[in-house]
C-alpha cells in the first residue's frame, strides 16, 4: 500500500512540474492548510532519479513559501488584526481549519521573539503557516519579513528537499524495507491521535 501511494504521489509530482511545486508551496505559506511534506520530497525523490532538476525543486519551494508568505503578509497589513480575527470566526475560516486561537498563537509567538519569528516559525508546524499575520499587524518591515522568512523557508525546504533526494537516491534499500516503515507510520498516527485525546480530556477536565 505504501508504495502504490508514493508512486501516485510520485505521478502527480512529476505531472505538475516546477510550477505544480510552487504553487502548491505558495498554497502551504499561506492561510490554507496543505502539507509541505508532500510536496517536497516527492519531487526531491525525483531528482534524485533525474526526473527533475533538485535545484529548480529546491528554488521554487522557497519561491513560493515566500510568495505565500507574503499573501498573508499584506492581507494582514492592510485589513488589520480587528477584521483578520473576525474573518477567523466565520464558517469558512473553519472549514479551512482556521481559528482565531490559531492566530493568537501565533501573535503570542511573534511577541516572544519579535521580527526572528518569522525565521523560526518556519520551523513549526501550524505556526509556519500564520506567522506571517503578526508580521503584518504590526507592519514589520518588508525587507526583513522577506530576509527571515526566505532563511526559514529555505532551511526547512532544505531537509526535506535531503529527505526525498536520500530516498531517491536509495530506492531499493527503502522499498525492501517498506513493511517496517509502514509499520512506523502507523504507528506514530496512532501515538498522535492518542496525544490528541489525552490533551482534548485533559483541557476539559481543567475547564
Amino acid at each position: 500500500m505504501l508504495i502504490r501511494f508514493v508512486d501516485g504521489l510520485l505521478a502527480i509530482t512529476q505531472g505538475m512540474g516546477y510550477w505544480g511545486v510552487f504553487i502548491l508551496m505558495a498554497i502551504e505559506s499561506s492561510f490554507i492548510p496543505f502539507p509541505s511534506e508532500v510536496v517536497v520530497p516527492p519531487a526531491a525523490y525525483l531528482a534524485a532519479q533525474g526526473k527533475m532538476d533538485i535545484w529548480l525543486v529546491i528554488f521554487a519551494s522557497i519561491s513560493g513559501s515566500l510568495v505565500g508568505a507574503l499573501f498573508n503578509y499584506f492581507i494582514a497589513y492592510y485589513l488589520g488584526r480587528p477584521l483578520i480575527y473576525r474573518l477567523a470566526g466565520t464558517k469558512a475560516a473553519r472549514m479551512l481549519m482556521i481559528k482565531p486561537e490559531q492566530i493568537q498563537r501565533a501573535e503570542n509567538y511573534f511577541a516572544k521573539y519579535d521580527r526572528a519569528s518569522t525565521f523560526f516559525g518556519r520551523l513549526v508546524p501550524v505556526i509556519r503557516q500564520l506567522i506571517s499575520l503578526p508580521a503584518g499587524f504590526v507592519k514589520m518591515p518588508l525587507h526583513s519579513f522577506v530576509l527571515y522568512t526566505f532563511l526559514g523557508s529555505g532551511i526547512w525546504t532544505l531537509v526535506l528537499a535531503g529527505l526525498g533526494y536520500f530516498f531517491g537516491a536509495n530506492e531499493e534499500v527503502w522499498k525492501l524495507y517498506y513493511a517496517e516503515i509502514s509499520y512506523g507510520i502507523v504507528a506514530l498516527i496512532v501515538i498522535g491521535i492518542g496525544y490528541y485525546i489525552w490533551k482534548k480530556k485533559r483541557k476539559q477536565a481543567q475547564s
